[in-house]
């Protein structure tokens, strides 16, 4: 799922499509996608600084 942030208020809502319009302030297109912080930091695996730990075949 995204976290979505209206542009003009500032509400925010999870989903997985953007909304046509803010739950909130009910303006048509001024739901943006939120930078996802805290999924890019939790993600780990051969993008990380830590080695990938998959086996050689």
């Amino acid at each position: 799922m995204a976290l979505w942030k209206c542009s003009k208020c500032g509400a925010t809502k999870d989903a997985r499509c953007k909304p046509r319009k803010c739950p909130e302030c009910g303006e048509a297109g001024t739901m943006v996608k939120e930078e996802a912080q805290a999924e890019t930091s939790q993600k780990k695996g051969c993008g990380s600084k830590r080695s990938c730990k998959k086996k050689a075949s």
